[in-house]
């Protein structure tokens, strides 16, 4: 696998993992990409796919993918490491090259996890359809890139990780404000209630 290819996965890891072991899988069963071979195997490309498709689901269901996305912040980066380690177009160590797809894959985690959290504050559910539809067609569009344009996508895999990371921290610190404005708001609530009684 190419490393324009592999970064572009692990980036993409972050938003959409199984999604994106599937799709290393096909294409290397089809000898589009030379992946690891772990991930040839029909047993495991067809577990990626089911583990897809309840992503899929889930994560348009508001606070279900917040859950959700809490319990994949160990999984999305360790398999963008993975990945990069895994790759056989770079002369970096493994150490390194796992290092740069923790951090790639970590950034758009980090990023979609925010970004579902100051969403699920809307009181409509339609908010989380529509972004969930957005980032899975980011990924399809990064990872048709990849296996397309490996070099052009190893650079816009590092240009996204640097714009997730920015999104990343930036939401996350108005998404604290937010809740603590909310929280403020209701324990005032409760007081003035209180009083009038």
């Amino acid at each position: 696998m190419e490393i324009g290819t592999a970064l572009s996965a692990a980036w993409s890891s972050g938003i959409s993992v199984y999604a994106v072991l599937a799709t290393l899988g096909m294409a290397g069963r089809f000898d589009l990409i030379e992946g690891p071979s772990a991930l040839q195997n029909w047993w495991v490309i067809g577990v990626a796919l089911a583990l897809f498709l309840v992503e899929f689901v889930i994560d348009k269901i508001a606070y279900l993918d917040s859950a959700w996305d809490a319990i994949h912040t160990l999984i999305r980066p360790a398999v963008g490491g993975w990945i990069v380690a895994n790759t056989i177009d770079t002369t970096l160590p493994t150490g390194t090259a796992a290092a740069i797809g923790v951090a790639l894959a970590l950034s758009s985690h980090g990023a979609k996890a925010a970004t579902r959290a100051l969403v699920n504050t809307s009181p409509e559910p339609a908010s989380n359809v529509v972004v969930s539809l957005i980032e899975d067609g980011a990924v399809a569009a990064v990872m048709a890139l990849a296996l397309a344009y490996p070099r052009v996508a190893g650079v816009v895999a590092v240009v996204l990780g640097l714009v997730s990371a920015v999104v990343a921290v930036v939401l996350a610190r108005f998404v604290r404000r937010l809740v603590a404005t909310m929280r403020r708001r209701s324990r005032q609530r409760r007081e003035r209630t209180e009083n009038r009684r």
